[in-house]
């Protein structure tokens, strides 16, 4: 690893040696280190990051229920973690006081599904004469998030103060610091204490799978096996685990609990003490055994952990936000606190770190491959190494040539990829189909990035094959054109099952050009010994080719790079040949769009309206000025593309047009930077600058502290589907650059 990719990736981890090295006994209360240059170096980062990025997402709200969803399976309270943790917390609100004193949740993966454990699972009480002191009685609480950490401030009157502060200590662990400061007079004794109740599931049987019992150290919430595929998935191994610093005794009653400091405390005027635990999620023993080091090393050396965070976190900031106008540095902010917080560090059947979707959607808790592609580039701008990471988890999965189940589909990257695969009893798994080729540009924005030449060499040869399978077993007619389609696969027993595969290979579920009622269908694809290798649409892809002919030209570069001049020749003239078919077949002149095309008769499927996808060819440098500039024409037309939210899926003029239809009208906004990125390509920066500011000016949440959003309406820029969205995210960070 790069010594920038060790800055920038995990810079708050230590070797396990190191940590295992500062562990030590854990009995008393621990008291506030004195302040060092270091610390108040810190402690002017924080005031930074308080007047600029404070609130950047709003992380306020109490859970009313264990499961986190509503009628449209998203949690409507967003969440914090870091450092691929699967676990996260949020901020009670202001009215929430019943809250105060505990961070919201945590809310956890079931493997696959997010659950609110609590809605506050630890919570600190403080007492003075056998008197709880309200941590509402006094000045306003302050409760604030802040890039890398969630804070909260309590005046408990006659110059007592308690700061909670929550940052993330590893992969696993959350650690939280509680500070009381005395800047009174006269001394203070106080009792303090920590209480918590379990939110369960209502149903059976993961409502009997939670298990709450105390420890020597704390307390701690063990997990019964429960193998509910759609809902709620666990192997009876799974734990969190509050550890605490200073000597303590937990009772539990029933769903209850309650922790007690088994000394109180003493703080003399002017001054401050710290406690400290730490707050462990894990799958299994093994893991937990492994993350003993990190717990051990947070509760010995807290304050060092949080300059880690500070630090890494001021490192990730910077990088963001370079080059990005000041008025639209917290929206680049807001983008990366939403991909770290989907971030997911190896678990199951993820083997690399990774990016999810959404944290805070019940489906969206396994790994994309187009969406890795797009978040890949996103990242590479603040994290090289995770988004290399992210690359890498996609490709662990790639399907090998000695496959014993599918050797046909050698080369192939899997749609999708969760903790579970079928074998293990998931359903979330997709290798039905695969997702549109764009990791060779991901894989050359990383390496632009993180400049790291063995990253290039240990992907081209897969890369290389990924393009061969499309060639292999999406090119129908053997004329160098390639279809979306399906795989054999026992998912697709039928042809309709095979169309809707397909369609999901493109990523553009339900976009009209795949309807079945216009025509949409497959056709089986066979080896010349008669394999059966898949099934493809009836029809020639615009964006697939472009894309294809993109990758080909990344891919080439990367040989270029290695010294293979030879494939690098070869792949240039291939991206050609595919650049000079599409223009000369997909491109309609009397509607100045592409189009895909009708696999037996070469016809342009013009009668299924203008879609997103014909602006693709721009952005891959596919079509001519000529061609570029009708499709601008469209871009900016308020009748087509150029709608109150620039660039929905379906033009405006369609019949097809449907603003809150998923694929069939909503702006997302991969698409609208593949828009962007190509009228920049052929010159029309002034259009891309205007459009630019309009997109941020329109769509809810790119400003304030409302989420990103999955999609947009383009009539009203109202946000749609899926909240605190990664490719949004990673997609608005280089926009944001202008």
């Amino acid at each position: 690893m790069s010594p920038l990719d060790r800055r920038h990736f995990l810079a708050a981890a230590s070797t396990t040696a190191a940590l295992a090295a500062t562990s030590a006994s854990r009995g008393t209360a621990q008291a506030a280190p004195a302040p060092t240059a270091d610390a108040t170096a810190d402690d002017a980062q924080d005031r930074y990051a308080e007047e600029q990025y404070a609130d950047v997402l709003d992380l306020h709200g109490v859970p009313g229920a264990a499961y986190p969803g509503d009628a449209d399976d998203n949690n409507p309270i967003t969440v914090f973690a870091d450092l691929g943790a699967w676990h996260a917390y949020a901020l009670p609100t202001t009215e929430d006081t019943a809250a105060y004193g505990g961070f919201t949740g945590p809310l956890y993966l079931a493997q696959e599904y997010p659950w609110w454990l609590s809605s506050g699972f630890s919570r600190v009480e403080v007492a003075e004469h056998g008197r709880p002191l309200g941590l509402a009685d006094g000045a306003p609480a302050r409760l604030t998030a802040l890039p890398g950490r969630l804070r909260q401030s309590y005046d408990l009157g006659a110059g007592l103060t308690l700061r909670l502060d929550l940052c993330f200590a590893g992969h696993r662990s959350a650690l939280v610091r509680a500070q009381l400061a005395n800047t009174g007079s006269t001394p203070r004794t106080l009792a303090v204490s920590w209480n918590g109740t379990l939110l369960r599931p209502t149903a059976q049987p993961q409502h009997a799978a939670l298990a709450l019992g105390a420890t020597r150290t704390g307390v701690a919430v063990d997990f019964a096996r429960v193998r509910e595929v759609w809902d709620f998935l666990t192997d009876g191994t799974e734990r969190f685990e509050i550890t605490h610093a200073s000597a303590v005794r937990t009772a539990v009653d029933g769903d209850s609990y309650r922790t007690e400091l088994r000394a109180p405390l003493t703080l003399a005027p002017g001054g401050s003490r710290s406690l400290d635990w730490v707050e462990t999620y894990t799958f299994t023993a093994a893991e937990r055994s492994r993350e003993a080091a990190t717990v051990d090393h947070a509760l010995t050396a807290p304050g060092a952990v949080q300059a880690a965070g500070v630090a890494r976190w001021r490192g990730y900031l910077d990088r963001a936000t370079e080059d990005v106008p000041a008025d639209r540095r917290r929206t680049a902010v807001k983008c990366v606190q939403t991909l770290v917080t989907n971030w997911r560090s190896p678990a199951g059947r993820i083997l690399h770190d990774a990016i999810t979707p959404s944290l805070s959607n019940k489906w969206f808790n396994g790994v994309w491959a187009w969406d890795t592609w797009k978040q890949a580039v996103g990242t590479a701008l603040f994290a090289p190494e995770l988004a290399a990471a992210q690359i890498r988890s996609m490709f662990d999965h790639q399907i090998q040539p000695g496959s014993p189940t599918r050797p046909q589909d050698a080369g192939m990257i899997p749609d999708c990829v969760f903790y579970n695969d079928p074998s293990t009893g998931g359903g979330n798994w997709n290798e039905r189909n695969s997702k549109p080729p764009l990791a060779a540009w991901a894989v050359r924005e990383v390496h632009r990035h993180g400049g790291d030449d063995a990253f290039l060499r240990e992907l081209y040869p897969k890369l290389t094959a990924y393009q061969d399978w499309w060639y292999r077993n999406r090119d129908h007619g053997r004329d160098g054109l390639a279809e979306y389609g399906a795989t054999v696969d026992p998912g697709n027993a039928a042809a309709e099952d095979c169309r809707q595969a397909a369609a999901w290979e493109s990523g553009m579920d339900n976009a009209p050009r795949f309807d079945a009622a216009l025509g949409a269908a497959v056709v089986p694809d066979h080896a010349a010994d008669g394999t059966l290798l898949g099934y493809s649409l009836t029809q020639h892809s615009v964006d697939l080719n472009a894309y294809l002919a993109a990758d080909r030209r990344h891919l080439a570069a990367i040989a270029q790079t290695l010294g293979d001049r030879t494939a690098a020749t070869r792949l240039r003239a291939a991206a050609d040949a595919v650049d000079q078919a599409v223009r000369a077949s997909m491109y309609d002149q009397a509607t100045g769009w592409f189009h895909d095309t009708d696999l037996a008769t070469g016809a342009r499927l013009t009668a299924r309206g203008r879609g997103i996808e014909g602006v693709v060819p721009l952005w891959s440098g596919t079509a001519t000025p000529a061609q570029a500039a009708t499709v601008r024409a469209r871009l900016l037309d308020p009748a087509e593309f150029g709608t109150r939210l620039p660039f929905p899926t379906v033009a405006r003029s369609s019949p097809y047009f449907d603003p809150e239809g998923y694929w069939r009208g909503p702006v997302w906004l991969d698409q609208a930077y593949f828009a962007l990125e190509g009228l920049r390509r052929y010159g029309f920066t002034a259009d891309a600058r205007d459009l630019t500011a309009r997109l941020l000016a329109v769509a809810s949440g790119l400003t304030g502290g409302a989420p990103l959003s999955e999609n947009y309406n383009p009539l009203t820029g109202a946000a749609r589907n899926s909240p605190n969205f990664s490719w949004s995210a990673a997609l608005l960070l280089p926009l944001l650059r202008g």
